[in-house]
């Protein structure tokens, strides 16, 4: 649970910052910032993606995963569910400033591939890298977004809290279930899906990151196959 606690402070630290003084942020040092920050996420997946021992797994796994996705429509529905999500929340809370910055942070922060990620790797294996990174992230972003839409960003917190932390805690409780290979090429393929996260916020090209999400599951299916049948690849 480190990993979203420290998310957890990080968005309230920046919502609090933004408040006091990112005004005096320009659109240059916040464009500067947030490219910085999405080179670091790239560094981070591709340090991920060459941790894998079997690369054939990675691969078929991607292109499964990918195609799986996109019958299934993963992130078509992650889109509807913000959508579904905002008009629900700004229903019941109005149009307040106060509301449309907690709608719009908590939008950002707990619907994407990151957060799921993250949750699932501090659970199986007690690394926080990925949160780290994303806390980061939305740490800056809450500067951002605090500096125009008021306090309202820091209350997002609470519902990243409960949403990461169950899918940590999930995590956890199947993670004796799962041999140290599996989790091992799970690490490796996530990482192709962090560095696709990182392409797109330095807007190179678009991927429907949420389409390659059933490739972790491949990862973990394939690997406990190989080695169990003691294949060679």
């Amino acid at each position: 649970m480190w990993g979203t606690i420290v998310n957890v402070l990080a968005i309230i630290g920046g919502s609090i910052l933004g408040v006091l003084g990112g005004k005096l942020l320009n659109a240059d040092t916040r464009d500067t910032v947030t490219k910085g920050v999405s080179l670091c996420v790239i560094l981070i997946g591709l340090q991920m993606a060459f941790s894998t021992e079997h690369l054939i797994v990675v691969l078929v796994s991607i292109v499964l995963g990918g195609v799986t996705g996109e019958l299934i429509g993963i992130e078509k529905f992650l889109n509807r569910f913000a959508a579904s999500l905002e008009k629900s929340i700004k229903g019941g809370l109005g149009q307040a400033g106060l509301a449309k910055g907690f709608v719009t942070a908590t939008l950002i922060y707990c619907v994407g591939a990151m957060a799921i990620m993250g949750s699932l790797q501090s659970g199986l294996t007690g690394e926080h890298s990925i949160l780290y990174a994303k806390s980061f992230i939305d740490g800056v972003t809450s500067v951002v977004l605090s500096s125009t839409l008021g306090i309202g960003v820091a209350l997002s917190a609470l519902p990243l809290f409960l949403y990461q932390g169950s899918i940590t805690i999930l995590a956890g409780w199947i993670e004796p279930y799962i041999i140290e290979e599996a989790i091992t090429e799970m690490k490796a393929t996530g990482g192709l899906l962090i560095l696709a996260i990182g392409l797109n916020m330095l807007e190179i090209i678009r991927i429907r990151v949420g389409n390659l999400l059933p490739a972790l599951i491949y990862a973990v299916l394939f690997t406990t196959m190989i080695t169990n049948l003691n294949l060679k690849f």
